[in-house]
């Protein structure tokens, strides 16, 4: 190979990771992902003994598929599910923003779920949901002690993570949207 054919070679070699880096940092900023879960009531569904969760969707979509029949009985009246803990997000900064609003919720069977509604955070690469064992986070270096839920969903819409029964939410505070290749915080809600 001459020396022409070997910048070639090496400019692609360099050229294309370097480009797929790029989009995957880049990207994030005019992409929107938007998500809109439903709240998770079915999460308590009790499942009769002798069918599996399969065999009741099926039976489920065949019902739906009959003709609509007037009730005569009143439908059971049931409590709305009430947040335990509820907050607001905020920006961590001027480019980073966030809004919308967090809530812990604990369903029948005892399971508790952190609910975004209304949410809306700056895009942007690996972001996950974190809680963090403070009262306030401003930075990277406040978030030491935490615990991940998971990567986040979406940078827009309605979405739910399950809390595991062993995280003390009386010390872990604070819902961080959190960037974890750059340690950036992207948003912030103080559970109140």
């Amino acid at each position: 190979m001459n020396k022409k054919q070997w910048w070639i070679v090496g400019g692609i070699v360099v050229g294309i990771p370097a480009l797929a880096l790029a989009w995957w940092l880049g990207s994030p900023l005019f992409l929107e992902d938007t998500v809109d879960e439903a709240f998770p009531m079915a999460a308590a569904a009790v499942v009769p003994d002798g069918m599996e969760r399969e065999d009741v969707e099926a039976e489920m979509v065949d019902a739906a598929a009959e003709p609509d029949k007037e009730m005569t009985e009143p439908m059971p009246e049931t409590a709305p599910v009430e947040p335990v803990l509820v907050a607001e997000f905020t920006g961590a900064d001027d480019f980073h923003q966030g809004s919308g609003t967090a809530a812990v919720y604990e369903l029948e069977d005892g399971s508790r779920v952190l609910r975004f509604e209304s949410f809306e955070v700056t895009n942007g690469p690996d972001l996950h949901v974190i809680l963090v064992a403070s009262d306030s986070v401003t930075d990277r270096d406040d978030v030491e002690d935490y615990i991940d839920l998971g990567e986040l969903k979406g940078n827009v819409g309605n979405q739910n993570y399950e809390i595991s029964a062993d995280v003390d939410l009386s010390v872990y505070r604070t819902v961080v949207i959190y960037c974890v290749p750059f340690h950036v915080v992207f948003a912030t809600a103080p559970l109140g």
